[in-house]
């Protein structure tokens, strides 16, 4: 005896209107008008000949058929749908590629990364770190999160956040006779640079009014960041540092602003894709959940 089972599209249908409670928000979960949902739900109705929705002025609710139609085939929509992620990410082959800096990821990645690995526990995340700008027809790389205007050629750009900058030091720094009371009394203390971020100390003391203080004060230059920031831990001087890099050393202590005056410049984080490429799954769920770790991210 053949199986009766009712066409697929607008049982398909169904199922998105009774989990969303909603014609309208069916339909933007489908992208089609709520004209033609109307119509799919009427299709099932005629084939089955049963009312599976009582229809009343502020919308749809199931009826005593249609809420025990929903429990039989919801499970089934469920399991096509996890089944067909987890056959996707196998197809797209390989773990996930992440190129970025090393300090990004020192200072702001890794102590995330484990939630990810959580939620997607199928994808194997593997990180390199680089200065240069990704090319995505030469290295093997599926994502990369960069520095810079939002201008990459060949890539899609998505903003994570903009560039936050202030100066950060020890406070073990400031005990004793030694203050940073005033922009002043920078003129005493050691600044330190990072190779790649030479312009910061300039960018922050020009916008203060105070780039006469960049001749007088002592200097010392890291070849990163990353180190720039532990010789401010160890009190060798003052970091320009970026604040939302820096959140988990000024709720340990390990670092205090002294000034709270943070300038916001022009450039910022970046998530790129490669442009010329369809985004695997691996590349959607790495995208949806660094966006969503970066909308909860709390300003300095």
């Amino acid at each position: 005896m053949a199986r009766r089972i009712p066409p697929l599209n607008p049982l398909h249908v169904f199922e998105v209107v009774a989990r969303a409670g909603s014609l309208t928000r069916a339909a933007d979960e489908l992208h089609i008008s709520q004209s033609a949902v109307s119509r799919q739900i009427a299709v099932l109705e005629g084939y089955l000949n049963v009312r599976l929705f009582q229809r009343e002025r502020r919308g749809v609710t199931l009826t005593p058929l249609g809420a025990a139609y929903l429990r039989d085939i919801g499970p089934a929509f469920a399991l096509i749908a996890s089944g067909t992620e987890r056959l996707l990410a196998e197809a797209s082959g390989g773990p996930l590629r992440v190129r970025t800096y090393a300090t990004f990821v020192a200072k702001w990645l890794l102590k995330r990364l484990p939630d990810f690995q959580s939620r997607h526990p199928e994808i194997e995340v593997r990180i390199a770190t680089a200065v240069p700008e990704v090319d995505f027809d030469k290295d093997a790389a599926d994502v990369a999160i960069q520095f810079g205007h939002g201008q990459w050629p060949k890539a899609d750009a998505e903003l994570l956040f903009f560039d936050e900058i202030e100066p950060v030091c020890s406070p073990a720094l400031l005990k004793g006779s030694r203050r940073l009371e005033r922009i002043d009394d920078l003129a005493g203390m050691r600044l330190l640079h990072a190779h790649y971020r030479r312009a910061d100390w300039p960018d922050w003391l020009a916008a203060v009014g105070r780039s006469d203080l960049l001749g007088t004060a002592r200097e010392m230059t890291f070849p990163s960041s990353m180190f720039a920031y532990q010789a401010a831990i160890d009190g060798v001087g003052v970091a320009m540092g970026q604040t939302l890099l820096l959140q988990q050393e000024f709720e340990s202590g390990q670092l205090t602003r002294p000034f709270r005056r943070p300038i916001q410049r022009d450039a910022a984080y970046y998530l790129l894709t490669a442009a010329s490429q369809t985004p695997s799954v691996k590349v959607r769920a790495f995208r949806r959940w660094l966006l969503d770790e970066v909308r909860q991210q709390q300003p300095a």
